[in-house]
């Protein structure tokens, strides 16, 4: 883990998406977000199942362990509704950069000053959003497009632990609970 923490703390600034890029991401997102619901849970219990240390922001589940448990908790089902809806945001948004700019400062800060979350999450879940969509919707996600949401998922991250430093974020002390 403290590996992990030193590349994202050392993250570089992806390069900007191309229009080919953008329009990939666009198309298979459009595809994606027909079944949101059932992805972005999909993709929280794998997040939650695979790197439970991610479940300690989460005081309604952060117990749960069964992945079926997972799959049914009401606030877990809320939480992957906005992750999704902000992915949509951010995806719909993707030919002006000042929205994306402006959403992405409102993810760092509320996650850095309100929810205290480690920026290594964001990298963790980028991983895990491109493995679920590569398995779930495998005739979208080829290799190139699945190449295009690697680098858009790069600056995320990057766009979020520059906010995260922009506010002077320092990771709270660890939790005996």
């Amino acid at each position: 883990m403290e590996k992990m923490q030193e590349e994202v703390a050392h993250l570089e600034q992806p390069t900007p998406l191309t229009d080919k890029e953008t329009v990939m991401i666009q198309d298979s997102w459009s595809k994606v977000f027909e079944h949101r619901d059932e992805a972005g849970v999909a993709i929280l219990v794998r997040l939650f199942v695979n790197f439970p240390s991610s479940k300690q922001y989460f005081s309604q589940f952060k117990h749960m362990e069964e992945p079926e448990e997972l799959q049914k908790c009401a606030q877990l089902r809320t939480h992957a509704g906005r992750v999704m809806n902000s992915l949509n945001t951010l995806v719909q948004n993707l030919h002006n950069s000042d929205k994306v700019a402006s959403l992405l400062k409102q993810l760092g800060k509320a996650h850095a000053l309100r929810h205290k979350v480690d920026p290594v999450y964001f990298k963790i879940l980028s991983g895990v959003i491109l493995e679920v969509l590569g398995e779930v919707f495998p005739e979208v996600v080829t290799p190139d497009v699945a190449a295009a949401w690697t680098k858009l998922l790069a600056t995320l991250c990057y766009e979020m632990n520059v906010t995260y430093e922009e506010v002077g974020w320092t990771k709270p002390p660890a939790s005996t609970g």
